[in-house]
């Protein structure tokens, strides 16, 4: 396993695309080889590297193959590098600097960042247990005429923060069409624990909420100053993706980066690991199916 967020390190670990190779044939296969095809366990080496060959059926599968890592038309190297730009260092890079820095043309970084986002997606496995704090807002530019919660063309967003006395320990946010209990409840139910302490503002939107979570209080906002925490991670996601990307379509995507790397501040040291291991379990994702145009 690699470890730490030296840069260094890193390209003395992976100085070549053998190397990314081998570290993804070792994590895909860490438990046991099982053929794709006929679920035949039995394998052998062939003429090119970690490629390995079915006993059985003589299917040949490569390190990269059902992972995310699937049919990349540049250096693993580079992939690699990107990967770990995006999960260890604190604010990422923007697809134009990755360009710039790995002599690739900008579409091409752009979309392969969104497939390594697709990876940092939460689980949905660990819900809040301790106490929450939930609050909407949106995302755009200003809009002449369009004031308090009448968006125009902004997205919305409902953000979740569990915290404590030290501070906020995890977030998660989800792009929504509009502040409704039809909105707001799957988010809820998802991601905090029903047995959960909650705080929200006045919103008429959660009181229907109260049946089902029986410990959410409903306090008034005064401006944001009664929930400082999360207006806090708002304006930091806030002014990451405006520091960083300036811009952004498919927003859904920026947040899951956002969330993936706040959660993890505390396991640097494993990050790029784990984002590895989540790509090389997800399934492929062409780019016909991220159904994206260009942008950014």
């Amino acid at each position: 396993m690699f470890k730490g967020t030296d840069i260094i390190n890193f390209f003395e670990v992976f100085a070549t695309d053998l190397d990314c190779l081998e570290y993804l044939s070792n994590e895909k296969w860490s438990e046991e080889y099982q053929c794709v095809k006929c679920k035949h366990r039995g394998w052998c080496k062939t003429s090119k590297p970690f490629v390995r060959k079915c006993n059985k059926c003589k299917h040949k599968e490569s390190a990269t193959a059902g992972t995310l890592f699937h049919k990349v038309k540049f250096s693993l190297k580079k992939a690699f590098y990107i990967t770990f730009m995006m999960s260890s260092s604190k604010k990422s890079c923007s697809s134009e600097e990755f360009a710039r820095k790995l002599s690739l043309p900008k579409s091409t970084c752009w979309l392969f960042q969104h497939k390594v986002r697709q990876a940092m997606k939460s689980s949905e496995k660990y819900p809040i247990k301790t106490k929450a704090v939930v609050d909407e807002f949106n995302w755009g530019g200003k809009e002449e005429g369009k004031k308090g919660r009448s968006k125009g063309k902004k997205k919305e967003v409902v953000m979740a923060i569990e915290y404590n006395g030290f501070g906020i320990l995890r977030c998660y946010c989800q792009v929504i069409k509009k502040a409704g209990t039809k909105e707001l409840r799957p988010f809820i139910e998802t991601h905090i624990d029903k047995n959960t302490e909650i705080k929200t503002d006045k919103w008429r939107g959660y009181t229907p909420l109260k049946k089902e979570f029986p410990k959410l209080i409903q306090i008034k906002s005064n401006h944001g100053k009664n929930f400082p925490l999360i207006h806090r991670q708002i304006m930091m996601f806030k002014a990451w993706l405006r520091g960083i990307h300036h811009h952004c379509k498919h927003l859904q995507n920026y947040l899951d980066e956002f969330c993936y790397r706040f959660n993890r501040l505390r396991h640097l040291d494993t990050i790029f690991n784990n984002l590895i291991v989540r790509m090389v379990k997800a399934n492929p994702v062409p780019l016909k199916k991220l159904k994206i145009q260009w942008g950014n």
